[in-house]
């Protein structure tokens, strides 16, 4: 059966948010309002691409061709507390936020140390995002996921290859995510995430607009003075910094002088100047350190 994009819940030319606050919009951005919208999305287009918060994204100026799916609905937002032994189940569209607080408001604990991460819940699974407090991956139970070819799938957390910003779950749809939480003091709970709050904004530009951390940490393959041993995982942001990176400029983007890893935009800053700025960050840590920088920050192109 062949699928038209009017059957669907579908915007032409649609700006794409994120939080930059900057870069180019989709020819065909679609709401998925249940399973079987992204599985007729997936019949038009079996390379779309999935927005989510758009947290660590970067859209080129010119946009991306296709279609982008959205699964930041009612369908895909619900949560399911009453699975039994502090497992629950949240639809890939819910706030990872707004997910830590109501489950330490429950006495659910295991996830409050990722306060202050902006992300979906299904686009936080995908990066296994994290940071000085831990990972999502730690609590991930299961994951619910729809493949390219629009089959369903739960995969148990023994088949997931969680890794460092990694899953191995890039080229499914995450449409939900089994936690299993930790019965907590709901107090308790609520100081945590208060601190790795209170931590983020010491030592991030949370104020300023961003996508966090531009480059992921690199894992050095030999010792470098005053920075780290062999095979030690180690700050970009250091890299950067004793790069010279910090104040740096290209446009209306800014390597903010708070965290080096962070590159801060003004309104008229536009997407090309965070992609030039980003290359000629990491081109400087190379020269310097010999250390090639990876990017933590996902950019679309109508290329790529």
């Amino acid at each position: 059966m062949s699928v038209c994009v009017d059957q669907l819940d579908a915007t032409r030319d649609a700006p794409i948010p994120t939080w930059f606050g900057i870069g180019g919009g989709a020819d065909t951005l679609v709401r998925a309002n249940s399973v079987e919208d992204v599985q007729r999305s997936l019949e038009l287009d079996p390379d779309l691409r999935v927005l989510g918060d758009g947290a660590n994204l970067l859209v080129d100026d010119e946009g991306v061709g296709g279609v982008v799916l959205s699964l930041q609905t009612d369908a895909f937002r619900a949560i399911d507390w009453d699975r039994g032994h502090a497992r629950i189940l949240a639809g890939s569209g819910v706030s990872l936020p707004k997910l830590i607080g109501a489950s330490a408001t429950r006495g659910l604990g295991g996830i409050q140390g990722l306060a202050g991460i902006p992300a979906t819940v299904g686009g936080a699974a995908v990066m296994n995002a994290g940071g000085s407090f831990g990972e999502i991956g730690n609590t991930i139970a299961a994951v619910h996921a729809i493949d390219r070819a629009g089959r369903e799938h739960v995969f148990d957390r023994s088949q997931i290859e969680f890794g460092y910003r990694k899953s191995g779950l890039s080229h499914l749809i995450i449409t939900g995510v089994e936690f299993q939480l930790t019965p907590g003091d709901p107090e308790d709970l609520k100081a945590e995430r208060l601190r790795a709050m209170a931590y983020k904004q010491q030592t991030q530009p949370l104020a300023d607009k961003s996508a966090g951390c531009c480059f992921k940490n690199p894992t050095l393959t030999e010792p470098i003075d005053g920075i780290g041993d062999e095979d030690a995982r180690i700050s970009a942001g250091l890299l950067l910094d004793r790069a010279g990176c910090k104040g740096t400029s290209v446009g209306g983007a800014t390597v903010s002088e708070a965290h080096a890893n962070f590159i801060v935009t003004t309104k008229d800053a536009r997407a090309r100047d965070v992609i030039e700025l980003m290359d000629a960050s990491a081109a400087r840590v190379l020269d310097t350190f010999g250390v090639t920088l990876e990017r933590e920050v996902v950019v679309w192109t109508r290329s790529s």
